[in-house]
């Protein structure tokens, strides 16, 4: 069975009672049997879980510190009979000190035993810091429920391809976590034992916290608090339990539940390993990495415990921040060019479709935003053989509605010369005959500009960058293109957002180019007047491409794995051959296309993907793509 860069974890929250080491290692014993079931190759349990976090003085008495002993030993045998790691929590005893600490183990054997470096005020009555084990370069050894293993706060483990090290409670909220520097050493999971208890907004303060330490240091990071049983003499322990990556939330569980909760996340090493590449970043010697074994052997295919989703780049969570961000650095991004170069009018093809609608909307806002008159906005439609009156009637409404100078000028006598000229037969509709219309109107476009001491705005859009579905100095060109960071996805977002939040008066033309059919409109028309050349017909859904597009970009992902999340993204919505279909016209199409990309336009990056040849993605024009279409199996 192929992991796919996957590992499957767990966070896991006992009921305890508070100083019970048999009851205790009873629950972890039966949560651990339940991860077995699911195939979780690792498992974290909460801080001092072994006692009860909330033992208080209690962890003075010898006979607390032995049964916690005799509880992990019997934990470490139950672990025995699986493959998987188990994380839990126990006082531990060295040097004539105690330490709150983390114990690794493996098929029965103790792997390592991490203790806390930041204690709480209330801790340092009891337990000692683990920096006591960061003097001089001494590997530290102890014999801890009748096994021989290392002691020390710089240990990481490694589980098949994955690294985790443990970081424990307090240790979070330091103000450089020793999860940083883990990261940097090349860890990929933090498991968070914790025992924090729950006060108002605690939750959010812990979401947030973890959402942008994840990110900024691309972890995984699995927390797991106390829970139920522990003692509610000044405060109440809710049992959280969250898995994270990338700032992305995989899993949590339901707070302040009476009962044990066991969580599962499959968490991506192999997104994490390309996001770091490229990351300055420090191999520190001074930590030591123990091998504890493969990871268990789960079958991902048959079902992956994560959620992947099917439009990236505009999920249905935060769309309204989303849209209202992009419009942001849009209209800035061209408000800022405008008045930088002095120009007086901002010129741009009107077609009546998604793009140019986007584009259009964008120049609305950006003369706004400088308070100029939209009559300086110079939109041209320019019908050919293929236009629809539908398109035609949408773009001549949405100019007249939005208050801007418009103009037709048709293309038909132009492009009639230019085939007599060149000797072309008009009724052989090939890629001479497209491409000469697409050419003519961005020539028309640019003297327009010329004429009027104005810019050029392009309409193009990241999907049609990635496909080249543009014709070379042709809609391929501009002298700013707005629309350069948005998918075609997106498109449709933006400018449905704008609809309902900026121009409500221009519903009923707005929402009938949204429902439009896309098309370049370079084929005559039907003879009832219909589109009859529709673009995902021929270069597939988009849906599909902005899928491949920000997984191979975004993660560097393999079209193998790329093919493995969109049949679970799209199950039900597409067959697996149609999607094996429009990955290889995808990576086709994504190599051979790299020349229009090389010498794009200037124009506003909004999201974590670009293509721009300046600093996005640097790429020869003359790479093949055999490697990757062969990977598409």
């Amino acid at each position: 069975m192929k992991n796919y860069g996957f590992i499957r974890t767990a966070a896991a929250v006992p009921a305890v009672k508070v100083a019970d080491t048999i009851y205790n290692a009873e629950e972890i014993c039966n949560l651990i049997g339940k991860a077995k079931e699911s195939r979780t190759s690792l498992v974290v349990f909460p801080e001092l879980c072994v006692t009860g976090a909330t033992c208080g003085d209690l962890f003075r008495q010898s006979l607390l510190i032995k049964g916690a002993e005799e509880g992990v030993a019997r934990i470490a045998e139950a672990c025995r009979q699986t493959d998987m790691t188990a994380v839990v929590g126990a006082p531990v005893p060295y040097g004539g000190r105690l330490y709150n600490c983390s114990i690794v183990m493996t098929a029965g054997e103790i792997k390592g035993i991490v203790p806390k470096t930041y204690l709480s005020a209330d801790e340092h009555r009891t337990f000692s810091s683990g920096n006591d084990f960061l003097h001089g370069n001494q590997v530290w050894e102890i014999r801890y429920a009748g096994q021989k293993c290392t002691i020390s706060p710089n240990l990481q483990f490694k589980i098949g391809e994955a690294v985790f090290a443990v970081e424990t409670g307090e240790d979070l909220w330091a103000p450089i976590p020793p999860s940083s520097r883990h990261a940097m050493s090349g860890v990929h999971i933090i498991a968070h034992p914790s025992a924090e208890y729950e006060i108002l907004m605690t939750d959010r303060y812990r979401s947030d916290r973890l959402r942008q330490h994840t990110a900024g240091t691309s972890t995984a990071y699995i927390h797991v608090s106390a829970g139920f049983g522990e003692s509610t003499r000044d405060h109440v322990h809710a049992g959280a339990a969250a898995i994270w990556e990338n700032g992305e939330l995989l899993s949590q569980n339901e707070r302040f539940s009476i009962s044990p909760s066991l969580i599962t996340a499959d968490i991506d090493i192999e997104k994490l390993e390309n996001l770091r590449r490229g990351k300055t970043g420090n191999l520190d010697a001074s930590y030591t990495r123990i091998y504890v074994g493969d990871a268990s052997c789960t079958d991902f295919e048959a079902e992956l415990h994560r959620r992947i989703e099917p439009h990236p780049f505009s999920p249905e969570s935060e769309m309204d921040y989303r849209c209202r961000e992009i419009f942001e650095i849009q209209v800035t991004g061209l408000a800022t060019r405008l008045r930088h170069i002095n120009c007086q009018t901002a010129v741009l093809g009107i077609s009546g479709g998604l793009d140019s609608t986007l584009a259009l909307l964008v120049v609305a806002m950006a003369f706004d935003k400088l308070g100029w008159s939209r009559e300086r906005i110079i939109g041209v439609t320019m019908p050919g053989y293929g236009t629809t009156s539908r398109t035609k009637n949408n773009a001549t409404d949405l100019m007249e509605g939005l208050g801007i100078t418009s103009r037709e000028i048709s293309i038909a006598a132009a492009c009639d010369q230019h085939f007599k000229d060149l000797g072309h037969d008009k009724s052989v509709t090939d890629v001479t005959f497209e491409n000469s219309q697409a050419r003519e109107r961005t020539q028309i476009l640019m003297d327009v500009a010329n004429q009027t001491n104005g810019l050029v705005v392009g309409t193009g859009d990241l999907s049609e960058l990635a496909l080249g579905w543009a014709t070379y100095n042709g809609d391929h060109m501009s002298m700013y293109g707005v629309n350069a960071g948005v998918p075609k996805t997106l498109v449709r977002s933006l400018v449905r957002w704008a609809t309902y939040n900026r121009f409500e008066d221009l519903s009923s033309i707005l929402l009938d180019i949204v429902d439009t059919p896309i098309s370049p409109e370079l084929l005559p028309a039907s003879e009832s007047g219909e589109i009859q050349q529709v673009t995902e017909d021929l270069v597939g859904p988009y849906e599909l491409h902005d899928f491949f597009l920000y997984n191979f970009i975004r993660f560097g992902y393999t079209p193998s794995k790329i093919m493995f999340l969109a049949r679970k993204a799209f199950e039900g919505t597409y067959d697996n051959d149609t999607i094996r279909k429009w990955l290889k016209t995808f990576m086709r199409r994504f190599f051979n296309q790299q020349f229009k990309r090389s010498c794009l336009p200037d124009g506003p990056k909004v999201g974590s993907v670009g293509l721009s040849p300046r600093g996005d993605w640097d790429m020869p024009s003359d790479a093949w793509s055999t490697l990757f279409s062969s990977d598409i199996q």
